[in-house]
């Protein structure tokens, strides 16, 4: 079962060559846009705390919380879209593969269009859920009123993404990244300051980057790579199923990390502005020094899917190790850089009192974490893309409800903000584990079950005194 099929090299880079250096690449490439993005998402929060008031970073701290839900979305259905373009060009079918990403597309646009509309008349209810009130409150409707329309545009950049990620160009999918972070690390501070606009200006600045995130995403699906192609309503109706099977269960995994993060933040706001400050600036370090492992989630997909499709299961298995091994050393590196410059880091932020505890806190001891939870990352991948996508929805439901709701509560009652830190990182060492364990058997299993649809050729009986001459030996060949 691991022979590799004829024809299928043309169009499925990722089943030939080493299976590490297919990791490092996607992942190297995929980090640089997606770190990017995060950077200038961080430096947005640094320029609104140059402004001096608490109750900004607060509010983007809550905006943010509202607006991974939306992206959470868009994530899950961008996996959808690379698995099923992928899966295709492992089988060696390019025009399957269009109109695959073509159906794909038009399905994130319809899907987006449907929750913006729904929350757009509810962004103040929806914060005032979290804990956020008065002018926290106010600044932060205000953020998102602008800001929420345009996730429709990003999600359908993101999606283009997607395809580019399964087709196997790592470099033109960090292209497209590339460019917004670009445009937002420029606009940022033209509209915040220069044109004296404060958070209006971060909002006005966030929404050009989404239209050229879209924009390169499309020219390099369509254009470049030619795999989005209009579907017909029988496309349309085909593709539908199946893309609903992988990005249903995506997309309900994918929202089980802003439901919890929801929840801490929840319980934060409980002890005051400062600590919501401090969580928005974690939130923002967190993407920037981990961008790499939330990529390695989203490279190792095509990889995996290719070889799926080729049936290459010793490659499905040898990738799932590579992106472990690579886990393993970029966490160990990142923690240990993170704990000696978490001073400067809460500097950097002009944070004090309870916020800069709780990033130093983090900076030391609550970042370990993500050994645990990159290892979840990559066993929901190969959930998603080896026709299990059930499953990565149970363990990231599992991490982001009993993995965070008692360790965080335990956590806020003896030991304050610090407390509900420390209890959603140790939440993740239960669920990483078991989801890892749980992948590895799941391999197994449709190896297995593939070798028994294979049926055995049919063979002479042996001689009679022949030592073959058992009824073992009869099936062999």
């Amino acid at each position: 079962m691991t022979t590799k099929p004829s024809g299928v090299a043309s169009n499925a880079k990722f089943t030939t060559g080493g299976t590490m250096r297919h990791v490092i690449t996607m992942t190297a490439t995929g980090s640089l846009g997606l770190v990017a993005i995060f950077m200038v998402d961080a430096l947005n929060l640094f320029y609104i705390s140059l402004l001096g008031q608490a109750e900004l970073a607060a509010a983007i701290g809550y905006a943010g919380t509202l607006m991974f839900f939306t992206l959470s979305v868009a994530i899950g259905m961008t996996i959808g879209a690379s698995a099923l373009v992928s899966r295709a060009l492992g089988q060696n079918n390019r025009t399957l593969a269009a109109e695959n990403g073509g159906a794909a597309l038009l399905l994130i646009a319809i899907v987006m269009t449907i929750i913006v509309a729904a929350a757009w008349p509810n962004i103040d209810y929806l914060l005032g859920l979290l804990g956020a009130s008065g002018e926290t409150r106010i600044i932060a409707t205000g953020f998102l009123q602008i800001v929420l329309p345009s996730t429709i545009v990003m999600s359908i950049g993101m999606g283009a993404s997607g395809i580019l990620r399964g087709v196997g160009d790592a470099k033109r999918a960090m292209y497209v990244t590339l460019l917004g972070g670009a445009a937002s690390a420029v606009l940022d501070p033209f509209f915040i300051f220069t044109l004296d606009m404060g958070v209006t200006g971060a909002a006005i600045a966030t929404v050009i980057s989404r239209s050229i995130i879209m924009i390169a995403g499309l020219y390099g699906a369509i254009i470049v790579h030619n795999l989005v192609k209009l579907p017909t309503i029988k496309t349309f109706s085909r593709v539908s199923k199946p893309f609903a099977g992988i990005a249903i269960p995506a997309v309900l995994t994918q929202l089980a990390t802003p439901v919890g993060n929801a929840y801490v933040t929840a319980e934060i706001s409980s002890f005051g502005d400062s600590a919501v400050a401090g969580w928005a600036v974690i939130g923002r370090v967190i993407p920037v020094v981990f961008g790499v492992i939330f990529a390695l989630s989203g490279a190792i997909g095509p990889i995996l899917g290719q070889n799926y499709g080729a049936k290459l299961y010793d490659r499905v298995r040898q990738s799932m190790r590579d992106a472990l091994v690579f886990t393993l050393c970029y966490v160990l590196v990142v923690c240990f850089i993170l704990f000696f410059l978490a001073g400067t880091i809460a500097d950097i932020f002009d944070t004090s009192g309870e916020a800069r505890a709780l990033i130093i806190f983090f900076c030391q001891f609550a970042a370990i974490s993500f050994l645990f939870n990159g290892a979840l990352f990559v066993a929901n991948a190969a959930f998603n893309n080896l026709g299990y996508a059930f499953y990565s929805t149970v363990f990231n439901w599992g991490r982001s409800t009993l993995g965070v709701i008692p360790f965080v509560w335990v956590g806020a009652q003896y030991y304050g903000a610090q407390g509900v830190l420390a209890g959603w990182a140790l939440g993740a060492v239960m669920f990483g584990l078991a989801a890892i364990i749980t992948c590895f058997r799941v391999l197994k299993t449709i190896e297995k079950r593939d070798d028994a649809d294979i049926e055995p050729q049919p063979t002479l009986p042996p001689a009679a005194n022949s030592p073959f001459s058992s009824s073992k030996g009869a099936n062999l060949g």
